[in-house]
């Protein structure tokens, strides 16, 4: 929903309403690298706002973690740019998603060409795996590890999972950065309910795959950027205009 939330008036939302540091929009990875061009990751709701925050009045290609409306809500107004600058947008998601979102905006595909994800993306010399991960009571996700064998370096985006296991792990060992969703520090409601990581779980997680350096995003109104959570030094949470560097 992002933050602050309409209906409410807890600390959090309130200092973020006064256009506090606890003030977020959903997320979304702007990929700054010559060698992707310029590239994002999801396009949701807030994308307008984000692409004037961010100074960037283009951009050509768009990766597709899944496509609950908070992730691809801005597509249209990505169509739309694409129109009038007479270009046409690339988006690279699994075939399941682009069904999806394709069913609910039909007409996107006059703008934008939708590349359906069979195998690894090769956007210069990053190499793109993506995989399918649990999202919990919502079904399931995707997620992205890139990696570039020339530089030696590696990351992975991972907005919206939870209790993942198995195969879904062996993506994110010897990372670099470690992108991970977090909704709540502690969340309290029953995990049938759940489906995002909470705090408490993704650092029992990372104490496993030791990234070199994790990022926490995704964050509900819980999370509040004013208090010190005690994160090992090489954990943070992200904020709005936070840039990382691999």
């Amino acid at each position: 929903m992002g933050v602050p939330r309409v209906y409410c008036s807890c600390s959090v939302c309130e200092e973020a309403r006064s256009g506090g540091v606890n003030r977020r929009m959903r997320s979304l990875v702007h990929l700054a690298d010559e060698e992707f061009g310029t590239m994002l990751i999801d396009c949701g709701p807030d994308w307008r706002s984000q692409m004037e925050a961010a100074g960037l009045k283009r951009i050509d290609t768009i990766l597709i973690t899944h496509a609950h409306f908070d992730h691809i809500a801005g597509l249209p107004e990505w169509a739309d740019l694409c129109r009038w600058l007479r270009c046409k947008g690339k988006a690279y998601a699994m075939p399941d998603v682009i069904n999806d979102i394709l069913t609910r905006f039909p007409w996107l595909s006059s703008h934008i060409e939708f590349h359906p994800i069979t195998g690894p993306l090769q956007f210069g010399g990053w190499v793109v795996q993506t995989w399918k991960v649990n999202h919990g009571k919502n079904g399931y996700a995707y997620a992205f590890r890139f990696s570039h064998a020339e530089r030696g370096k590696a990351f992975a985006y991972c907005s919206d999972s939870i209790a993942l296991e198995g195969e879904e792990l062996v993506p994110l060992a010897e990372l670099d950065l470690l992108i991970l969703g977090t909704s709540f520090y502690q969340e309290p409601y029953p995990f049938e309910t759940r489906s995002v990581y909470d705090v408490t779980e993704a650092l029992a997680l990372i104490e496993d795959l030791k990234p070199v350096k994790t990022l926490f995003t995704h964050m509900s109104h819980d999370i509040d950027l004013q208090r010190n959570y005690g994160l090992p030094a090489n954990v943070a949470f992200a904020h709005a205009g936070l840039t990382a560097i691999v």
